[in-house]
């Protein structure tokens, strides 16, 4: 293993050019503009040979993507915050046309008021578009993940495009050192990419993305659901053979469990949070973590068989549902285990919101505070009290 010492931004720049794209659709928006810029340079230096597009706007660079991927290419995005939003309409429709395209997330917060720091509201508010999220917790795994995203999405059971998150600034601008893979062991596990459903073919003429009258639309909408649901084995393969090939792997590639084995309590989060669960934990000792990688498709059997023994789980999230006092993860959890006999107490906190600093000693207060707080009550981290 040889350590290289980047910038997260950097570093996701690096796993995109070892994936070797054939088109890139940039746009700048920070905190992502780092990925874009580095691609652009190592497209101009000859590094990355891969057609470049600097586009107007995220709606097009996802309609470059979604084009580029309807024609057979291995297509790659990156975006952030307004720039995900403006993308919402071309999202539904990537998916729905089981197109394979890669996008860096770089998690920031929504306006108003303008922030540009982090947490998970952007992406989280687009859960329902039909693309897989995966959530980094470090630099290594925004590299290792990317690697990882691509063979998921163009894998012929799947056929779905990923979003890849990492946070705004405690990732994106963050400098640590990570394992860089070599290109030959990448092209290895990551073979060209050879579609056998390229529809801008004109010796193989297909309709695609055309008017579905409602039974025909309900089908197809059925099929996707169906088609996320089924990437969980999918994604737990490609976990187990990157391991295989590179020596590491993040949990089983759904979820990550650390320090729960014989524990009450469990906290539950997503992203770079988790490192400060975990230190949390190694400090007070008497709670663990299970971290959530793969938000969509939503690991729900694996995390009521995680917490099987556990009385109080503790969500903590970057983001809320307005209007319902919680966050999205919460809910999820919640409905997960509703059903469960003898389920445990499940207690939530919304917290990082816009960037808002959380520490080791907020995680351990707000364990502490849980005791004493009643099954579904829902609060809030926010500045030192």
């Amino acid at each position: 293993m040889v350590l290289t010492v980047l910038e997260g931004s950097r570093a996701a720049a690096e796993a995109v050019r070892l994936c070797r794209p054939d088109v890139v659709a940039a746009y700048p928006i920070t905190p992502q503009t780092h990925i874009v810029q580095e691609l652009a340079n190592m497209s101009a230096d000859g590094s990355l040979k891969s057609k470049h597009i600097e586009v107007e706007s995220e709606f097009s660079a996802i309609s470059a993507a979604t084009g580029a991927s309807a024609a057979g290419s291995r297509s790659y995005t990156a975006t952030c915050s307004q720039g995900l939003a403006l993308m919402h309409e071309v999202l539904f429709a990537t998916a729905g046309m089981r197109l394979p395209v890669v996008m860096t997330v770089v998690n920031r917060a929504l306006s108003a008021p303008i922030n540009i720091w982090n947490d998970h509201q952007d992406s989280i508010s687009q859960r329902d578009a039909g693309w897989i999220q995966l959530y980094a917790e470090t630099n290594q795994e925004i590299i290792d993940l990317t690697i990882q995203a691509f063979k998921i999405a163009e894998d012929k059971k799947v056929l779905l495009p990923i979003m890849v998150c990492m946070d705004g600034f405690f990732l994106s601008h963050t400098i640590e050192p990570a394992d860089m893979p070599e290109q030959k062991k990448v092209d290895k596990f990551l073979p060209k990419y050879r579609p056998d459903h390229a529809y801008l073919d004109p010796k193989r003429p297909m309709t695609q993305g055309p008017f579905a009258f409602p039974k025909p639309y309900a089908h197809m909408r059925k099929d996707l659901s169906d088609a996320i649901d089924n990437s969980k084995d999918i994604i737990q393969k490609v976990s187990k053979d990157f391991k295989k090939s590179f020596g590491r792997q993040a949990g089983d590639g759904l979820i990550e469990q650390y320090n729960l084995k014989g524990k009450k309590t469990a906290i539950i989060t997503m992203g770079s949070l988790g490192g400060t669960v975990k230190e949390a934990s190694d400090k007070k000792g008497d709670f663990g973590l299970l971290r959530i990688i793969s938000f969509r498709p939503f690991p729900k059997d694996d995390i009521i068989k995680a917490l099987k023994g556990i009385d109080t789980v503790i969500v903590i999230e970057k983001n809320i549902s307005l209007g319902a006092s919680n966050g999205a993860v919460f809910d999820e959890v919640r409905s997960a285990l509703y059903s469960e006999k003898n389920r445990p107490k499940i207690i939530g906190y919304v917290a990082g919101i816009g960037g808002t600093e959380v520490t080791v000693d907020d995680i351990i207060k707000a364990v502490e505070k849980s005791k004493k707080k009643k099954d579904g009550d829902v609060s809030w981290i926010m500045e030192k009290e």
